[in-house]
């Protein structure tokens, strides 16, 4: 009896150790298994962070070239002289002071001449002598040169720039073996990629500073904006010097940076690589940038205009104007579309698609879809080249003021208008062939107050509707009422400019 119960105890034991082997076992393994996927992950993240940007430093830096400009600035007239008795010891001085014994103009009066001097960088593209820099580095300069890595100076002339993407294409002449940098793909870079700025300020030599893509398609001041913003340092002389990645190839230029102090605070931008090879392209064919053109004046999709429209949220580019014999007015473009997308790329911000357009290669027959009562429609639109120059101005009558206009109010709306007559054309001076209602009077404490409408302002459309009588444009309020809509979308005339604006239905 207790030789069995001692046996069965004898088993139950080999059991129990057998059990805590597999478990042990299994531990080992998990515990083992973990160790090599974070060596792993460890050793892959590793091996994607450089431990020295020496070699890439070594391979590029002679392509980043120092770029110093010269501007004699004359002064037709010297400060007057202070007079003195003849003989005083100040004349002398105060003559050389001011310089009176320099060159003489016409007047025979004095001219003071002083040259102003800026230094930036650039960076050498083709062999036979294309250098690219800035054109903030070299606009009104009167001589241009070009120190390279091994302090050869030599001097540049302009061969064409685009202040609107602040990108100039310099020549030098030599006989040296220049070295290139290659073009790399910016659409490829994303946030979080390492890059490195090479610039050669002062003609102190190449300076190598390193950081990664902080963000992407950021905006300043200009109309094509998409800059690349990077913490790697952009000091004062880097200015038109290259951004390269990895492997070697210029994603950016260096253009700008932002700054309380003038230096670095880690907030520097590029032009993209894609829309500088694309201007330097036709700077070198044709000494000028030339850009796709679908003429239309357009404006932001707000949240008020986008629900005056029927649209399920805030997208794409409201058409405010469509400009005659245009691409746009050819292709059937209406006032109030809103432009979803262009040539296949959906249009987020209205910003997006004047430099959609501005790629887009000049003649080329592309698909639109704009947002048109209340659906989408495609069109077709051949587009064309812009006339950066070309200024329209409307025409205006100015036959004096004569009798005050019969007012009539829209209540809903905050605002006073009055029917166009040949007396109110007069009176706020507006042009022959406007159409719809004036703006007399404007609630101060209406959303058309806070809206910025004024007295002058022309309504000559009311929920994509033509209106010319206050009767006319109350029988869309009330249509718009009967649908739920809480605002209502006017497009406004104020002087030169068009524009479409939201106003909520009051009462």
């Amino acid at each position: 009896m207790n030789f069995k119960s001692n046996a069965k105890m004898d088993a139950d034991q080999r059991g129990k150790n057998t059990m805590t082997q597999q478990l042990i076992a299994k531990t080992l393994m998990v515990a083992v298994f973990g160790y090599l996927l974070v060596e792993g992950s460890s050793a892959a993240y590793a091996s994607s962070t450089p431990e020295s940007f020496a070699d890439i430093a070594e391979k590029l830096t002679p392509t980043v070239v120092n770029i110093s400009t010269t501007q004699v600035v004359d002064r037709d007239r010297a400060p007057e002289i202070p007079k003195f008795p003849p003989g005083s010891p100040f004349e002398d001085f105060f003559r050389e002071f001011f310089d009176e014994r320099g060159e003489k103009n016409d007047d025979s009066q004095p001219r003071r001449r002083r040259r102003a001097t800026s230094l930036g960088s650039g960076f050498i593209i083709d062999k036979e002598g294309y250098v690219v820099t800035n054109n903030h580095v070299i606009e009104d300069a009167d001589e241009i040169t070009v120190t390279l890595h091994d302090d050869t100076r030599l001097e540049a002339k302009v061969i064409g720039r685009d202040p609107k993407v602040d990108i100039a294409i310099l020549k030098i002449e030599t006989d040296i073996d220049l070295p290139t940098a290659n073009w790399g793909d910016s659409d490829k870079t994303r946030v979080g990629d390492w890059v490195v700025a090479i610039g050669n300020p002062f003609g102190l030599g190449g300076t190598v500073t390193a950081g990664i893509v902080s963000a992407r398609a950021r905006t300043l001041n200009g109309t094509y904006d998409d800059y690349i913003q990077t913490d790697a340092s952009i000091n004062r002389g880097n200015s038109g010097g290259p951004l390269f990645n990895l492997n070697g190839e210029v994603v950016g230029v260096n253009t700008a940076i932002y700054s309380p102090t003038g230096g670095s605070v880690g907030i520097g931008f590029a032009s993209p690589s894609n829309l500088v090879s694309r201007v330097l392209s036709d700077l070198r064919e044709f000494g000028k940038p030339r850009r796709g053109w679908l003429g239309v004046k357009i404006q932001d999709v707000t949240e008020e205009i986008a629900e005056s429209l029927g649209l399920d949220r805030a997208r794409g580019a409201l058409v405010a104007e469509v400009v005659g014999d245009s691409p746009a007015d050819k292709a059937g473009v209406q006032s109030s579309d809103v432009i979803l997308a262009f040539d296949g790329k959906e249009v987020k911000k209205m910003r997006e698609l004047p430099r959609i357009v501005a790629e887009t290669n000049i003649g080329k027959n592309i698909g639109m879809v704009v947002w048109r009562d209340g659906v989408e429609t495609r069109l077709q639109v051949s587009v064309g080249e812009l006339d950066e120059d070309e200024v329209v101005v409307a025409s205006r009558s100015n036959r004096g003021d004569r009798r005050s206009p019969q007012r009539k109010e829209i209540g809903e709306l905050g605002l006073i208008v009055a029917e166009l007559t040949d007396d109110v054309r007069d009176r706020y001076e507006l042009p022959e062939g406007a159409s719809g209602l004036v703006v007399v009077d404007v609630d101060g404490d209406s959303d058309a107050a806070q809206k910025g409408l004024r007295p002058g302002d022309i309504i000559d459309e009311i929920q994509q509707t033509p209106v010319d009588t206050a009767e006319a444009a109350r029988s869309v309020i009330n249509q718009a009422k009967n649908l739920d809509r809480s605002v209502v979308l006017l497009r406004v005339q104020s002087g030169e400019n068009v524009r479409f604006v939201p106003l909520k239905i009051e009462g």
